[in-house]
């Protein structure tokens, strides 16, 4: 029974996919426009985060919106095709579950933000 709901909720991924991906594209939202050397300012705060995601997952797909509302040039990891980035979601951060935004902070110490709201959040408080 537990094989029947797998395939029927892969096979419902597999169908509307395509069309989620096509509706990011037709909604991208246009980018918040800041002065040239504040943009250069985000643009070096931003490398060290990055947003480990599954291309399908609309939550994911919420997040990804807001970074290009807010102009964030944030690195996108594929934690379900890549198993080199979804290891570094299980050791680094606890659990294989996304969207999840990974904070290089000083002294090497990342800290891992779960949930995309709570993303959001701390995207508009830093950069919004």
């Amino acid at each position: 029974m537990r094989w029947f709901f797998r395939m029927f909720f892969r096979t419902v991924r597999l169908i509307l996919g395509p069309f989620m991906l096509l509706w990011e594209k037709l909604t991208t939202p246009r980018g918040v426009v800041r002065p040239a050397a504040e943009q250069q300012r985000v643009e070096a705060e931003a490398r060290g985060l990055a947003l480990y995601q599954f291309r399908t997952c609309p939550f994911c797909l919420k997040v990804r919106r807001e970074l290009r509302r807010l102009s964030l040039p944030i690195e996108l990891r594929d934690a379900q095709h890549d198993p080199v980035h979804r290891r570094a979601l299980e050791e680094g951060g606890g659990q294989v579950k996304v969207p999840c935004l990974r904070i290089a902070g000083a002294e090497g110490r990342d800290s891992w933000i779960y949930e995309s709201d709570a993303i959001i959040d701390y995207l508009h408080q830093r950069y919004g």
